[in-house]
């Protein structure tokens, strides 16, 4: 519940931001730059991350990180309300959260191990995790589209500042039974090394952090230009903004349920390939639509792939790793699912700014699809999915 409050917050800034930027500077280049410079800190920071959340005391990591992103959902919060905003600001106060999300993000997803009690429960529990985050993305888009046109961005700021008081105060009263920490710490960039070698030396974790890296590469730009499409396409507002991002929210936790509801980890290399489809699809779709109806449907088609995708790869990834080396690999998992989105966002600014901002979708949708058809070929190279199921019952 806690991380349900906060995490409507964090869905209020992202639009928030987004449309401050636009409204701002017109300019879809300076859109995904401002994205770019957040989530690049993020990708260069996780590396290290990986290898702290392994060695350290991850409850402990995660109650700084969240601290210092309530610290600078404030400083947003009292710049715009107080009208000294300007562009730079955004851009170093996006560069400070993207560093804080670098460490927050692999200790996070290595923590849900901890509380648990049955490891068989994991998919379970990652698929919860994953509702939880697309029900906050549900309601968060469509309030903070509502705050904006009503008073301004800095009203859904201030919101997401206070909104972190619930997940630190949920962390606060957690009673977990610390897991024993290394006795030996190895030199940084050892456990570097060590984390890239057991990851990459898996062909089902190589291929499945492969497919989120280019699909994330290619297919994310459409948050980032989802301004652009509103207002040059559909001719609508932020209230649209928010309708759209919230349709993409309603199937992302149709997508969690689903896999909430599976009972078994065997089929999930192919749940991963057929959801990777119909994300790709969506937004080749959504490129071409010049209908809001018809968008807000394919925002649906696309919010369940998106979600299907990430949440399955995230529990094979969960299920295969050993405890001792869970921090790098999901800061590993990190780095493919949002590090390679910031190049994304880039590349999708600059390439709207001459072509457009539908063309540009196209050619991104069009390069997801012929990912999932490359992974969808290896499925029978990686194995037996069965034998994940071997994996989660030989786990310790």
């Amino acid at each position: 519940m806690g991380q349900g409050i906060s995490l409507i917050g964090t869905w209020m800034q992202r639009i928030a931001m987004s449309w401050l930027v636009y409204r701002l500077t017109d300019s879809p280049l300076l859109l995904g730059s401002v994205d770019f410079a957040g989530q690049i800190t993020a990708f260069l920071t996780a590396p290290l991350a990986g290898v702290v959340a392994d060695h350290f005391e991850r409850r402990k990591l995660i109650l700084i990180t969240q601290a210092l992103a309530m610290a600078q959902a404030g400083a947003l919060a009292y710049l715009v309300l107080g009208g000294h905003v300007q562009v730079w600001h955004l851009f170093g106060l996006s560069i400070f959260l993207g560093m804080v999300n670098g460490f927050d993000m692999p200790a996070r997803q290595a923590f849900i191990v901890e509380i648990l009690r049955d490891r068989a429960d994991l998919p379970n529990a990652i698929a919860l995790n994953s509702t939880i985050f697309n029900g906050a993305r549900l309601v968060g888009p469509s309030l903070a589209g509502t705050l904006i046109a009503a008073t301004s961005e800095g009203v859904c700021f201030l919101f997401n500042a206070l909104s972190y008081v619930a997940v630190i105060g949920a962390l606060l009263a957690m009673r977990v039974t610390p897991r024993p920490l290394p006795a030996t710490r190895p030199r940084l960039f050892a456990g570097l090394r060590e984390g890239f070698a057991y990851a990459f030396g898996s062909p089902t974790m190589r291929n499945v952090l492969l497919l989120m890296a280019l699909v994330n590469l290619a297919g994310m730009p459409y948050m980032a230009l989802m301004p652009v499409m509103v207002r040059d396409v559909l001719q609508g507002g932020p209230q649209t903004l928010g309708f759209l991002v919230s349709c993409a929210g309603v199937g992302a936790i149709a997508g969690a349920l689903y896999l909430a509801s599976r009972k078994q980890t065997a089929g999930l290399l192919r749940v991963t390939a057929l959801a990777s489809f119909s994300f790709a699809i969506g937004i080749i779709a959504f490129s071409q639509s010049r209908f809001l109806p018809l968008s807000m449907g394919l925002m649906l088609l696309t919010g369940f792939g998106m979600m299907a995708q990430m949440a399955s790869a995230n529990t094979t990834l969960q299920t295969l790793v050993d405890d001792e080396r869970r921090g790098r690999v999901m800061s590993l998992h990190m780095m493919s699912f949002t590090g390679t989105a910031p190049f994304g966002s880039l590349w999708g600014g600059a390439a709207a700014t001459h072509i457009g901002a539908p063309a540009t979708l196209l050619i991104g949708g069009l390069a997801c699809l012929l990912g999932a058809t490359a992974f969808a070929s290896q499925l029978r190279r990686m194995g037996d999915v069965c034998a994940l199921d071997e994996a989660a019952d030989a786990t310790p």
